[in-house]
């Protein structure tokens, strides 16, 4: 949770960056790269724990996950 915590804090900094810098090549590849990672850690850590967020944006398995805990903050 920590890594992915630390990767999505990165992405926050990069888009806010790219918002002003939008031409600048080198952090567009860095967000992809972070994004890519995220995307590995959130199905790492959802594979384990089970859904991360609600509202479609995570699967959840049989019977419905979203209720079981641990939650997020308890890991």
């Amino acid at each position: 949770m920590e890594d992915l915590q630390a990767v999505d804090f990165v992405l926050i900094e990069l888009n806010l960056y790219l918002d002003t810098h939008p031409e600048d090549l080198e952090a567009l590849k860095q967000f992809n790269t972070f994004a890519q990672q995220s995307q590995a850690l959130r199905r790492t850590f959802e594979e384990r724990f089970g859904p991360l967020l609600g509202g479609g944006k995570s699967f959840s398995t049989f019977p419905w996950a979203w209720k079981e805990p641990p939650w997020p903050w308890q890991i």
